[in-house]
């Protein structure tokens, strides 16, 4: 026997966002002054109250494991959040707390998916999606969208990609990379044909509370009797409250989901850090003006980046709603020196020390990821130096 890594792991690449982010660490260390708006992560401290609530968790001597599934106080918390929030009725066993809203996600597909299963991924999509899908010997089945349409799939396109081998979907409104907002109408019929078909459906609602101009998040498992019985809804505590190093995510479904998912995390990982939930339990029972006060000063963001960009004549692909993310169309561009949008990241930051993610990584070549979760000089001078970049090339 030959000292061979697995078949999962040697076609793997890692996240291309954590690549660029440490490459941003490392020239800052060299003190370089990069700009970065390759942030998947928003760029404040988590709350004061949250992180009082994590030090007396300390002092009382909540330190040891707990439920697989998280202390239950949590759980029923992220009931009632729901609930009030999108009028879903959870019990405590139907919720699953995990280490962020990726292990949750893993775990779901884990629990759902046999070898040779096909997964659904609209694009452009989070980087994630596909691999944790290949990882368990499943197939990401892709459907292109246009920038013409906001990134929103077509339900012909999608119900063309379903074969015997589908096994379920994911929905992630508002979307990573694009700021698309899904509205009522698709999601309705994307449910209807998960029902037609009988699919299951992931819906990654990590980015819930960040939507703008009046654009309303939806919950596909909201839409009827039969969507919430297929569908598992994954959230979190990252976006939101500010809580990205804490790794507290959930998932909320069918029972029997939610206990496969909590037997799989009984033997990988058992109950996340304690402290964490009792933080996030704070997080949710205690004000939520945080949450507003942090979405008003994206939508400020979001504004004056779709302001700016226009000023250099640099074109994004659409307007956002959601996330903190958008995409810009760097077709114009490309050719020569500058093969594809990665190269022009790469150029970009080598030479104007400015931090963005290629599209392709999504699956949307020709377009690049600027993040807003970033202060409002920052985004200026990116922006600036963007456009002196771009004009050095024509």
């Amino acid at each position: 026997m030959s000292l061979n890594l697995s078949r999962a792991t040697k076609g793997l690449s890692s996240s291309l966002t954590l690549q660029i982010n440490a490459a941003v660490d490392d020239l800052r260390k060299k003190g370089i002054p990069v700009l970065s708006l390759g942030a998947g992560e928003p760029d404040f401290d988590t709350p004061p109250h949250i992180r009082t609530a994590a030090q007396a968790a300390m002092e009382a001597g909540h330190t040891r494991y707990t439920a697989v599934n998280g202390i239950l106080p949590l759980r029923q918390a992220i009931c009632r959040h729901i609930e009030k929030k999108k009028h879903l009725t959870y019990m405590p066993q139907d919720i699953l707390v995990g280490a962020g809203a990726k292990q949750v996600l893993f775990e779901a597909l884990e629990a759902i998916l046999d070898p040779g299963d096909e997964v659904i991924l609209p694009r452009p999509c989070w980087i994630s999606y596909p691999e944790m899908i290949r990882m368990l010997g499943g197939v990401p089945v892709f459907v292109d969208s246009e920038a013409e349409r906001g990134f929103l799939p077509e339900i012909k396109a999608i119900a063309r990609a379903v074969s015997p081998r589908t096994k379920a979907l994911i929905i992630n409104s508002p979307n990573n990379p694009s700021g698309a907002v899904w509205p009522r109408k698709l999601l309705e019929n994307i449910m209807e044909l998960a029902k037609a078909r009988d699919l299951y459906v992931i819906s990654d609602e990590i980015y819930e509370d960040l939507v703008y101009s009046g654009a309303a998040h939806i919950s596909p498992a909201s839409l009827s009797e039969d969507a919430f019985r297929r569908t598992i809804v994954v959230s979190g505590f990252s976006k939101a409250y500010a809580m990205t190093g804490w790794r507290v995510g959930y998932a909320a479904g069918p029972q029997a989901v939610i206990a496969a998912m909590g037997a799989l995390q009984s033997h990988a990982s058992g109950s996340i850090n304690t402290i964490a939930q009792y933080a996030a339990l704070a997080a949710l029972t205690e004000s939520q003006s945080c949450v507003e006060e942090m979405r008003l000063t994206f939508s400020r963001r979001r504004k004056l980046l779709l302001h700016l960009l226009e000023n250099e004549n640099l074109r994004p692909a659409f307007h956002p709603e959601g996330a903190f993310y958008l995409l810009m169309d760097v077709w114009p561009y490309l050719g020569g020196e500058i093969a594809d949008d990665l190269a022009f990241c790469e150029l970009l930051l080598r030479e104007k020390h400015v931090a963005a993610v290629p599209g392709s990584a999504f699956g949307a070549k020709g377009f690049i990821r600027l993040s807003y979760a970033a202060h409002e000089n920052d985004i200026a001078e990116a922006v600036r130096r963007m456009g002196e970049f771009v004009r050095s090339l024509q």
